[in-house]
């Protein structure tokens, strides 16, 4: 499950280079849906703040009412969410070899 962090987070770059249109709604839907998934589970292991952040992620990304921000921006949050699904992936794989 945790790999999908990172699958996620190169999804989310690929969105930087010019891709078709369907594309874009793709990664919307799968982003959607997996952030999802994150802010259920990290609501089941008691980190609610966490899920909250991964709940409003999940509306951010959905497809179905765009938010229009502008590719530019889009870019810009694409990035930055890159990274955070990155460092989710890191501490979560430190935290697990502590255990």
């Amino acid at each position: 499950m945790k790999y999908l962090y990172l699958i996620l987070a190169a999804l989310l770059m690929l969105c930087l280079a010019p891709m078709p249109y369907g594309y874009y709604q793709l990664v919307r839907f799968i982003a959607l849906v997996l952030f999802a998934v994150f802010a259920y589970n990290t609501w089941r292991q008691e980190q609610r703040p966490l899920a909250v952040v991964l709940g409003a992620l999940a509306l951010l990304f959905q497809p179905f009412v765009k938010v229009a921000l502008g590719r530019a921006l889009w870019n810009i949050v694409d990035v930055i969410v890159a990274l955070g699904l990155i460092a989710l992936w890191w501490f979560g794989q430190k935290k697990a070899g502590s255990d």
